[in-house]
């Protein structure tokens, strides 16, 4: 970490590191992760970088789910009229709309090459086999992030598409009954199928999705990043 000037002449930025530094040791704590570079392989390798495109696309997800949370009201009968209100009413409310929607499917598509580019390297193997079963969880709420997100406009389409969704849930032998009640609430979708896929997407997945994120990259950070193709 740079050294930082003394006295009266500090930034305001320095003050305020300086103020955290003194109480937590920042600089004791990043300097080891800052200063540790990636291998030449992976710098230069853009398909090192498809993990980096989707912790992007996650960052920008969360800034514009919040924007869009502000506006959004969970009720079948003000859904539909809320992005609405989003797309033609609300300064700039159409453009992050469009980035969260291009946001989740670019990080849908990075998640996927990433884990095939692991797969087919062999990365997942010993000793990186509990980030791999990371990798696929990651994967599977990050599907799972896209579909829950799909019924909250409450148009035709997002109603058909749940239905289809949730039947197939459904349809999974022993359990799938179960997990078909957990995501309706009952015996067909409504307000209740709506009130718990937005408590999925904006609470559940989003808190678990940080922590697995967590898990992953304290484990590529001790493990190292796999060999070159």
């Amino acid at each position: 970490m740079p050294e930082l000037p003394r006295g009266d002449h500090m930034r305001l930025e320095d003050k305020i590191y300086k103020w955290f530094d003194d109480r937590f040791k920042l600089k004791e704590l990043l300097t080891p992760i800052i200063k540790h570079p990636a291998p030449e392989y992976a710098v230069t390798n853009p398909l090192y970088c498809l993990g980096g495109i989707a912790f992007l696309c996650f960052l920008i997800l969360v800034g514009t789910g919040v924007f869009l949370a502000m506006y959004y009201k969970p009720t079948p009968l003000e859904a539909y009229k809320s992005v609405e209100h989003i797309m033609t009413a609300v300064p700039m409310g159409s453009l992050i709309r469009s980035l969260h929607h291009w946001a989740a499917n670019t990080m849908i598509a990075a998640v996927m090459l990433h884990m095939m580019r692991i797969y087919f390297m062999g990365a997942y193997k010993k000793p990186r086999e509990l980030n791999w079963v990371v990798g696929v969880t990651l994967l599977l709420i990050t599907t799972t992030f896209g579909f829950s997100g799909y019924l909250l406009p409450w148009d035709q389409l997002a109603f058909w598409a749940t239905k289809i969704g949730t039947g197939i849930a459904g349809s999974i032998p022993v359990i799938g009954e179960y997990i078909s009640l957990i995501l309706v609430g009952g015996t067909d979708i409504g307000a209740e199928t709506m009130t718990r896929f937005f408590a999925i997407h904006v609470m559940i997945l989003p808190i678990t999705i940080a922590i697995l994120l967590l898990m992953h990259f304290a484990m590529v950070r001790i493990q190292g990043i796999s060999g070159r193709l």
